[in-house]
């Protein structure tokens, strides 16, 4: 063979030498002179694939005969018609078992059995019609077998659609906590002895990426290719599951690899059970590495394997991402990285990502363009499709001077805001964050008539933040199966810690309600939704707001959990007369008001603004200004819908009044 060849090339050579020397074989055994004496078996050029094959898989000499003269036919069209003369039937220009057992040295009768190479790996297939015996049946090789000795070793085409993408985004460069969870999960590899069962590896934690990244790590520390599937593209029958488990342990001899299998989903007690035993049976064949990335640690079907090893895998350190910020940013913006690392809780491809998004790179020098507001709105929106999904996002139109309350209570409001925006700070850089385990987030109760600011309030605390703020729609999130509203939760809570996002609860004693009395199973799996909210507030690492009419209503553990609780009174004369006085935009064309006098009527901030639309709107169909005339028709309406007593006196000017006094 040429010296100067490619292995590819080399390839061709041999198998090319191995086809003539098969034709040379049939050509003698149908009868017809032997062109070159190529006949006898030592002189049969070794195809480097089918070396390896062999040797992989376990063949026999015999067995890698039949399986070449299996390939020899999807490759050389003459071999069909040699295979028929061979045999002395022109109807079976096939390979068969018969044909082989006369044509090659030492023929087995085992080499067909099940439990054989050839059929157990799916190298060949038996095409039995009717009564034809099974050494008689047409042989067929396996098209990706074909592809392997042709020198194309690629993942066959009856798994390989199902397989998803690994990141391969930091790779090289794990952060500390996650390399010393992948330098323990390597040392637990390396512990089993090369030939036996490979560990399972069991990897939890709400963070897909992270786990793929740190799986991906390990893999490749052992020389081995990561691919991902989903449990649900799993066969559930067994029968193809069977044939699905056979052939990646095939494609693991021919390459590789290692199973990532992405559970990520499927949580204990859910309508899940057929998922877990496919899970569990997958783990039964297996014996190659293994990953199962689940959010909680749980029992991996029934059965599972002795070599497991469950690792919890979270997402970078709060400092580890403020060091991957600054390496992008720069150390002249370290408070900006701070305050993102503090804010938002990102892996490092989604930091990669948000700084590409900005128009960061390499070559660029963040110096040179106020980087701050699109970094800022990168990480915002990057939430925004998981968040919009499960909440109604407002879009705050208000701020500070737009909100009216008693000096306490806007003392609280600031004092939220100021533990946002100083967490990184107290927790991380002051120590707190090591003596506490829980409580790392910000929780506070809203608590007032209908009207009187709570919504507004949370809107002036996001627009402060800077940061979105998501209704949480409780007609979505309660279901009446037992598990789905615990479901629906943590999706929320899941996607507001990834993205930073407010999550605001409004009419919150509907969903944070008392535990009541068991007395039947609807009263203890209420109670088991009220615990999980219990436990989830409390390690929630964002803020979280609950509003209510009905404070009362609320379960007394979720007080001992609140950070803050703000009451919401209903307003006085003066904070009435502030409120009108802010009611109108300045384009808002009017005439005559008087704050003081309309301050008289009994109503609360969110009446007032209705007042003032609708005044406004019956400006504008008249053509004039707002006049005080317009604002009281307006208010004798509002009155009259919320079931409100009205007073005469209050619609009198104040010398009118005296005069009638």
């Amino acid at each position: 063979m040429n010296a100067g060849a490619t292995p590819l090339q080399s390839n061709e050579l041999a198998l090319g030498a191995a086809l003539a020397w098969l034709r040379d074989r049939l050509q003698r055994l149908a009868g017809h002179p032997e062109p070159s004496g190529q006949g006898d078996a030592d002189d049969l050029v070794p195809v480097p694939t089918l070396v390896v094959l062999q040797q992989r898989l376990g063949l026999s000499n015999f067995e890698r005969n039949v399986l070449l003269l299996c390939v020899a036919a999807a490759l050389d069209t003459r071999i069909g018609a040699l295979c028929a003369q061979a045999l002395g039937e022109s109807s079976r220009p096939s390979p068969s078992f018969a044909l082989a057992m006369v044509l090659f040295d030492d023929p087995a009768w085992e080499a067909l059995s099940p439990d054989r190479p050839l059929r157990y790996w799916h190298l060949i297939d038996v095409h039995a019609s009717g009564a034809t015996p099974l050494t008689m049946s047409a042989l067929r090789a396996d098209d990706r077998i074909v592809d392997y000795i042709k020198g194309l070793n690629r993942l066959d085409e009856r798994i390989a659609p199902a397989l998803l993408s690994i990141p391969t985004d930091g790779l090289q460069s794990l952060p500390p906590s996650q390399q010393s969870a992948a330098d323990t999960l390597l040392a637990f590899v390396r512990r089993f002895a090369e030939g036996g069962p490979a560990p399972t590896l069991q990897l939890t934690g709400i963070d897909s990426t992270s786990k793929q990244l740190v799986a991906a790590h390990v893999a490749a520390s052992v020389g081995l290719r990561l691919e991902r599937i989903g449990l649900a593209a799993l066969p559930t029958q067994s029968v193809d599951l069977d044939d699905w488990c056979r052939i990646w342990r095939r494609e693991c001899l021919l390459m590789p690899l290692a199973l990532y299998i992405d559970a990520h989903d499927v949580a204990p007690g859910e309508s899940s059970e057929a998922s877990a035993a496919v899970l569990g049976r997958v783990l039964d064949r297996l014996r190659e590495l293994a990953f199962v990335a689940t959010r909680d640690a749980h029992a991996l079907g029934a059965g599972g394997r002795e070599s497991l090893l469950v690792m919890a895998i979270d997402r970078p350190t709060a400092t580890e991402q403020t060091q991957a910020w600054i390496d992008l940013l720069g150390e002249e913006r370290e408070p900006l990285a701070s305050r993102l690392a503090s804010q938002f809780n990102f892996n490092l491809p989604q930091i990669a990502s948000m700084a590409r998004s900005a128009g960061l790179s390499d070559e660029s020098d963040p110096r040179d363009a106020d980087v701050d507001t699109v970094l800022w709105t990168a990480c915002r929106q990057s939430a925004h499709s998981k968040m919009d999904l499960l909440s109604q996002r407002i879009q705050p139109k208000v701020d500070w001077d737009d909100i009216v309350l008693p000096e306490d209570a806007m003392s609280l409001l600031h004092q939220i805001v100021a533990q946002v925006a100083l967490r990184r700070k107290v927790y991380g850089d002051w120590g707190f964050e090591r003596k506490m385990s829980r409580g790392l987030g910000l929780s506070a109760l809203f608590h007032g008539e209908s009207g009187t600011g709570k919504t507004m309030a949370a809107e002036v605390i996001s627009n402060a933040l800077a940061l979105d703020l998501y209704r949480i729609d409780l007609s979505a999130v309660i279901s009446k199966y037992i598990g789905e509203t615990e479901k629906n939760l943590q999706r929320i809570f899941d996607a507001a810690e990834d993205g930073g996002g407010i999550l605001f609860f409004d009419e919150a004693d509907a969903l944070f309600g008392k535990r009541s009395e068991v007395r039947d199973s609807h009263d203890r799996y209420a109670n088991i939704e009220t615990n999980y909210l219990l436990q989830r507030i409390e390690a929630f690492r964002g803020l979280a707001i609950l509003a209510t009419n009905l404070k009362g209503s609320l379960d007394s553990a979720f007080m001992r959990r609140l950070r803050f609780v703000v009451p919401f009174t209903y307003p006085g004369p003066r904070e009435r007369a502030l409120m009108w006085r802010r009611a109108f935009p300045a384009d808002t064309p009017t005439e005559g008001l008087d704050a003081e006098q309309l301050a008289r009527l009994d109503c609360t901030g969110g009446s007032i603004h209705s007042i003032a639309l609708n005044a406004a709107f019956l400006a504008a169909h008249r053509g004039t200004s707002v006049t005080m005339e317009l604002v009281h028709q307006a208010a004798r309406s509002e009155l009259l819908k919320l079931g409100r007593p009205i007073n005469e006196a209050d619609f009198r000017p104040a010398a009118t009044q005296g005069a009638h006094a």
